[in-house]
């Protein structure tokens, strides 16, 4: 039996796969709400921010639940709040409220009030994988909080052993376009890459795309009755 080939790119989600959860709930989400009415006032004159703005108030354009607050004119931030914790209160994957709050942590990690506090065996698998392939990262988090996780980790500096970030503007992580387009950016075909995440729902379109797929079990995540045949890890020092 022929042994399969190493993988070219090992793609990882972050919440629940190299980050615990409660990193981003009991951490990074109460302080983005804390901070968004003074950063908003702050810098709502901001280039980017009013790009983000704009896109806030063209989802919210898009919502068709009529419990949804409204925030239709970009312009006036102060109405932006209560849309944005709506938003939180419900773990959606919002671009621009991801955007949003990889603006605030920025300054809460250049201040050293935050940390990106990754599972410990973590760095030497990127270490490891890094050396013989690519190491890319896919999270419903902006690529420029997914920088700071990994420029303000525990361990140190690590965003020299990874090769790519994405995030939803790539597309959603429930679709196989996603990670086809993420193999086209990363020069390599789906079925060269070892996608790691704690989702099924995920999981399942990566490996219709092509990819190879594990399933990982932390400490803290929510319990998996079917996995759907994906291989199940606890770990990464098996692979």
């Amino acid at each position: 039996m022929t042994k399969p080939r190493p993988p070219k790119l090992f793609l990882l989600d972050v919440e629940g796969t190299i980050a615990p959860i409660s990193l981003v709930y009991d951490q990074l989400f109460p302080y983005a709400r804390a901070h968004f009415e003074r950063f908003l006032h702050v810098n709502c004159g901001d280039p980017g921010v009013a790009s983000d703005l704009t896109m806030l108030a063209e989802e919210n354009a898009l919502e068709t639940d009529e419990t949804t607050p409204k925030f239709l004119n970009p312009q006036y931030w102060d109405e932006a709040i209560s849309y944005l914790n709506w938003l939180m209160d419900r773990d959606r994957k919002s671009t621009a409220l991801k955007s949003l709050q990889g603006r605030i942590w920025k300054g809460g990690f250049e201040r050293d009030e935050l940390q990106g506090t990754l599972f410990e065996d973590v760095p030497k698998a990127l270490e490891r994988w890094s050396t013989a392939a690519h190491v890319a990262i896919y999270s419903s988090g902006s690529v420029a909080a997914q920088l700071l996780l990994f420029r303000h980790s525990n361990f140190g500096d690590l965003t020299g052993l990874i090769s790519g970030y994405f995030d939803t503007r790539t597309g959603p992580k429930t679709s196989s376009a996603s990670y086809e387009s993420i193999a086209s950016a990363m020069g390599c075909d789906p079925r060269e890459i070892m996608f790691f995440s704690d989702a099924v729902r995920e999981l399942d379109p990566a490996r219709e795309a092509g990819c190879h797929t594990r399933l990982v079990m932390r400490e803290g995540n929510a319990s998996v009755d079917d996995s759907h045949g994906h291989r199940r890890i606890k770990s990464f020092n098996v692979l």
